[in-house]
């Protein structure tokens, strides 16, 4: 019975807190973070206004950044400030509540990133 549950991995510990299910580390001491790869991108931030999936409310996401994980986060953080505005980072992908891709592509810019407007 106990071989059936080792194969599951431990979740949660009362020492640790959070654990990764992948590397059975602490979520804070997490390897798994620290080996994904960085995605592979053009150089260029695309900007670019969406509706799709989010009950007709517009978002502003940015895409195309070769950052890893935490810096994404900290980048979609700047931005969300600089708008006003909420948001969050999902799958590489910063989404910044409402139509606002003009104010996120002047703060890219003084970022020292590279911005394009995509499509419509």
């Amino acid at each position: 019975m106990k071989k059936a549950f080792s194969n599951t991995g431990l979740v949660y510990s009362t020492d640790a807190g959070r654990m990764c299910p992948d590397c059975r580390q602490p979520s804070s001491a997490c390897i798994c973070k620290q080996v994904k790869a960085i995605p592979k991108s053009g150089g260029v931030a695309r900007v670019s206004r969406s509706t799709k999936g989010r009950g007709g409310k517009t978002v502003t996401l940015v895409t195309g950044l070769a950052l890893d994980e935490m810096a994404l986060v900290q980048l979609g953080k700047q931005l969300k400030a600089a708008c006003g505005s909420g948001g969050t980072v999902k799958d590489g992908v910063i989404e910044v509540q409402g139509d606002h891709c003009e104010q996120v592509m002047q703060a890219l810019g003084k970022q020292g990133y590279a911005a394009k407007r995509a499509g419509g």
